[in-house]
């Protein structure tokens, strides 16, 4: 198993057929992930076109994750929290300025994502909406979206499966609200090793 520091990111290649194994180590850690067809980048996971196609904001085992371009990119084999996020982007220092206002630097998924997906080409512009595993956003009858404390505990894990070559993108998210005020390390196993 390898380890994504918490407040940090990682970048790498996921061929076709393997899989990938995002474990929550310690509990309550959202992590982000992002996907681009590693052979041609302009093809880029979709939340528009996964939470049409699925029919569900709930994303979950059993279902898809989709590309721009309506091709499966990914399959949720397994899932043992049940609970993730396919709305909200991937915090950034904007997220930090306007919604917590905090003037001073602050770590950010999106930077990491930035910084790591560079190696491959990829630049900022292009991240798409990250698909936030264990996160636990809520809606209320009016609409208004609330982040609350992931449901995930120590072990949790989801389970894809690569439905194309990829490249993908995973962070140990760095907002306060979306991991209960604490920040830990993601784990992620890749089977087999692309």
């Amino acid at each position: 198993m390898k380890i994504i520091e918490k407040q940090s990111g990682v970048a790498f290649h996921l061929k076709k057929g393997a899989f990938l194994k995002v474990i929550d180590l310690q509990g309550e850690q959202v992590s982000d992930l992002v996907a681009f067809n590693a052979n041609d980048k302009r093809e880029k996971l979709s939340s528009g076109k996964t939470l049409d196609f699925e029919s569900t904001l709930f994303i979950t085992k059993g279902h898809h994750l989709w590309s721009n371009r309506g091709q499966k990119m990914m399959e949720i084999w397994e899932d043992t929290n049940g609970r993730n996020d396919f709305l909200l982007a991937p915090c950034s220092p904007e997220t930090f300025q306007i919604l917590y206002n905090n003037p001073t630097y602050h770590p950010s998924c999106f930077e990491n994502l930035e910084q790591n997906l560079d190696a491959f080409g990829i630049p900022a512009d292009d991240i798409p909406t990250a698909f936030n595993i264990f996160m636990n956003v809520q809606l209320d009858p009016e609409g208004t979206i609330r982040v609350e404390p992931p449901k995930s505990k120590a072990g949790d894990y989801v389970l894809f499966k690569a439905c194309m070559d990829l490249i993908i993108g995973l962070t140990a998210c760095s907002a306060e609200q979306s991991n209960n005020f604490k920040f830990k390390p993601i784990g992620y196993e890749v089977n087999p090793e692309s």
